[in-house]
C-alpha cells in the first residue's frame, strides 16, 4: 500500500481521536434559553456529567449530577460508549505507528506490518462507530423531548459537542478504513527470477577441457 496513504490514514486517526477527547468534557452537549428580562433571561447547558446555568449578567453556575442510576438511560450508556471510544483509538494509534510502513518500530516484515495497520484500522473503525452512535443516541433524546408537546420538563436544542462529535466518528471512519485495506495490500516482495537463456544461441563447436596434470606425462611415466 501506498506509505502516503497510511500517513494521511494515521493522521485522520490522530485528529479524531484528539476531537473525542474535546468532545467528552465539553459542556455543551446540550443548550436552552430561557427569556425575560435583563436580569432573568438565562442560558442552561448540559453534557454527560454536569448541568451549568448562566445569565446575561455573566454569572454562571454548574452542578454535577449526583447520582449515575439516578441518570437516563441514554446518558449512562453515551459516557460509557464515548469512554469505550477513546480507549480504542489509544490503541489504534498505538498499532498504526508500529503498522506503517514508514516506521521502523515494527521491523522490515511488511507482512507483519499490514496485519497491525490492518487491526489499528479496526480499532479506529470502532472508535468512530461507538462515537456516532452516543451522539447520535443523545441527539435523537433532545430532538424527540424538543418535538414532543406533552414534555414538561426543560426543551433542550442540540449543542456544538455533538457536531464535534459527528466529525469525529466519519473521520475516524474513514482513517480506519484505509489503514483496514493495508492488511490486504501488503505482500511479500518479489524478487526477480533467474536468468533465463532460452533466446540465446550457441555455436556447435564443443568447450575446449582444460590440460589436465596427468596430460603432461608420457606413456613412460606409469611403470
Amino acid at each position: 500500500m501506498d506509505p502516503i496513504v497510511e500517513v494521511v490514514a494515521l493522521v485522520l486517526g490522530f485528529i479524531s481521536w484528539v476531537m473525542v477527547g474535546v468532545t467528552l468534557p465539553n459542556r455543551y452537549w446540550r443548550t436552552s434559553t430561557v427569556d425575560g428580562n435583563v436580569i432573568t433571561t438565562s442560558t442552561i447547558y448540559e453534557n454527560l456529567w454536569m448541568s451549568c446555568a448562566t445569565d446575561s449578567t455573566g454569572v454562571h453556575n454548574c452542578r454535577e449530577f449526583p447520582s449515575l442510576l439516578a441518570l437516563s438511560g441514554y446518558i449512562q450508556a453515551s459516557r460509557a460508549l464515548m469512554i469505550t471510544s477513546i480507549v480504542f483509538g489509544t490503541f489504534g494509534l498505538v498499532a498504526a505507528l508500529i503498522g506503517v510502513q514508514c516506521s521502523k518500530a515494527g521491523g522490515d516484515n511488511y507482512v507483519l506490518k499490514g496485519r497491525i495497520a490492518g487491526t489499528a484500522g479496526v480499532l479506529f473503525i470502532l472508535q468512530g462507530l461507538c462515537t456516532m452512535v452516543a451522539v447520535s443516541w443523545y441527539a435523537f433524546n433532545i430532538t424527540r423531548e424538543f418535538f414532543d408537546p406533552f414534555y414538561p420538563g426543560t426543551k433542550y436544542e442540540i449543542g456544538e459537542a455533538l457536531y464535534i462529535g459527528w466529525c469525529s466518528a466519519v473521520l475516524a471512519i474513514a482513517g480506519g478504513a484505509c489503514l483496514t485495506c493495508s492488511c490486504k495490500m501488503a505482500t511479500e516482495e518479489k524478487y526477480p527470477l533467474p536468468y533465463q537463456t532460452g533466446g540465446t544461441v550457441y555455436s556447435g563447436a564443443a568447450p575446449t577441457r582444460s590440460v589436465t596434470a596427468t596430460s603432461t606425462y608420457g606413456r613412460n611415466a606409469y611403470v
